[in-house]
């Protein structure tokens, strides 16, 4: 599954890249891309695993960059 994430006050160039690098390290995530421009990532995880993957990547973005809201 695909899917676009909406992120909120998400700083720099460098938070953003932060974040996908976190985030892909992940188990279960397929591919992962953040745009700072854009405040936004796209997500893809196996469909069966989908919301398990979700949760943790809103828990490794609290963690990375704190001042970010990932918005489901």
């Amino acid at each position: 599954m695909k899917k676009s994430i909406k992120l909120e006050d998400l700083d720099c160039a460098n938070c953003a890249a932060k974040l996908e690098n976190a985030v892909a390290a992940i188990d279960g995530v397929q591919r992962v891309t953040v745009s700072f421009m854009a405040q936004k990532m796209i997500l893809e995880a196996p469909d069966d695993r989908f919301d398990d993957v979700l949760k943790q990547v809103v828990k490794t973005a609290k963690k990375v960059v704190p001042e970010a809201t990932v918005i489901l």
